[in-house]
């Protein structure tokens, strides 16, 4: 990914399609590649005992098994996304990465719904950590620039979708402004506008590949598992708590970040439509984030007030993996390194200058 400068001209994608199943990474992920191509007749225990958020192993598996539900993978049979050997082995990975976010999170018995809506709005504001945006608006070089957007390809080309499995598990006030909130994620039923759509313009300016799952395998741990946390919480209803949660503070913090990112690549000199996917959500996430608080959650646990403890699980969760997903970055780059996995030997062609 050498500096090329940033004045394309870009046209909306060709339709996308499913992605090719990625190389494994270990023999969790091969086992479950293979065991999709037919290549073999059944899934081995999983035995794993280390940190999941961190494996790549692990965070490999447990996306493909989720990919099954969106868009699937290229020469995979769609009767597989709900193959029981495939779901039972799904739930073990999932156990063993829901335990290491349970740890970073830590305890919070105790939440009350009274409570939660200053907790996220505390939340909001104090969450701490080092700040990727900052480093993006002030320091960050075109080729860093990229290597942010491809690792976030892995969620905004499907932006909305996790979310949005939430909508059939909620009633009344708090259905109707998650409705709300993902109408204008999807453009208001105008392709250009839908936000994944926005992303891959933005992917197109800065001369990546827009295609859905293109840079899979560049993807490390840390960055798979922000998309799984997410896609965990939406396709269990156990969870619809933690997905609300997960959503409000998405919104609740998504201004002022998306502001300097839009920055950032103005510095850079990119066109006004590498900017949009920024622009936009600097413009609507301000009144999504009161739309995600005062009605999503506050309807939600007025109907459901058990349901406070997961509300703020979700959100903490999030902070969780994003806290490591940043720093991970950040390392990286001040190692003069790249962020984005690179195999063993081979040549780094994203390496940061």
């Amino acid at each position: 990914m050498c500096p090329t400068p940033l004045n394309a001209t870009i046209e909306l994608g060709s339709p996308i399609g499913s992605p090719i199943l990625p190389p494994s990474r270990g023999p969790i992920s091969a086992a479950l590649i293979s065991y999709l191509l037919g290549r073999r007749a059944s899934l081995p225990a999983v035995e794993h005992t280390g940190a999941a958020w961190a494996d790549d192993d692990v965070q490999l598996a447990l996306y493909c098994c989720y990919e099954l539900h969106y868009r699937g993978f290229d020469g995979v049979s769609d009767s597989r996304e709900w193959d029981p050997t495939i779901l039972a082995f799904r739930a073990v990975l999932e156990h063993r990465f829901l335990a290491d976010v349970v740890r970073a999170v830590g305890s919070l018995e105790g939440s009350t719904p009274s409570a939660v809506e200053d907790q996220l709005s505390a939340l909001a504001t104090t969450a701490g950590g080092r700040s990727l945006s900052s480093f993006m608006l002030r320091h960050a070089t075109v080729d860093q620039l990229r290597e942010f957007c491809i690792h976030r390809s892995g969620y905004q080309l499907k932006e909305a979708d996790p979310h949005t499995w939430g909508i059939p598990r909620l009633s009344g006030g708090a259905k109707a402004a998650m409705v709300e909130i993902q109408a204008d994620e999807y453009g208001n039923g105008v392709r250009s506008d839908m936000h994944a759509q926005l992303f891959a313009d933005t992917m197109r300016c800065l001369d990546l590949d827009d295609s859905y799952g293109a840079y899979l395998d560049r993807l490390p741990a840390v960055t798979l598992a922000t998309t799984n946390l997410v896609t965990m919480f939406g396709l269990h209803r156990r969870w619809r708590g933690a997905l609300v949660g997960h959503l409000a503070l998405f919104e609740m913090t998504s201004v002022t970040p998306m502001g300097r990112y839009a920055d950032a690549l103005e510095r850079l000199g990119a066109p006004a439509a590498a900017r949009r996917f920024y622009d936009v959500h600097v413009q609507i996430d301000d009144h999504h984030r009161v739309v995600a608080l005062e009605s999503m959650v506050r309807e939600l646990l007025v109907a459901e007030p058990g349901l406070a403890t997961d509300v703020l699980f979700g959100a903490m969760a999030l902070t969780a993996v994003e806290r490591r997903f940043a720093d991970h970055l950040l390392d990286s780059w001040a190692s003069r390194t790249t962020s984005l996995r690179v195999e063993p030997g081979q040549a780094d062609a994203a390496a940061c200058a």
